[in-house]
């Protein structure tokens, strides 16, 4: 199952990723992410691909 988190809820889960560099790879394009009114969603296989690279997905069991 899909888990969709806010800014917030991902830098929790990634320590030393501060909620200002996770807007900034939204914004950039380096993160992939949707808009929800002003808010950016972020899917949570999405935020470990863009910061641990595809390797990370390959490890992880669907």
């Amino acid at each position: 199952m899909r888990r969709i988190l806010t800014i917030k809820e991902a830098a929790k889960l990634i320590e030393g990723l501060t909620e200002y560099r996770i807007r900034q790879m939204c914004k950039s394009g380096q993160l992939p992410c949707f808009m929800a009114g002003k808010k950016y969603l972020i899917d949570e296989q999405a935020l470990y691909k863009a910061v641990f690279g595809e390797r990370y997905a390959e490890d992880k069991p669907a």
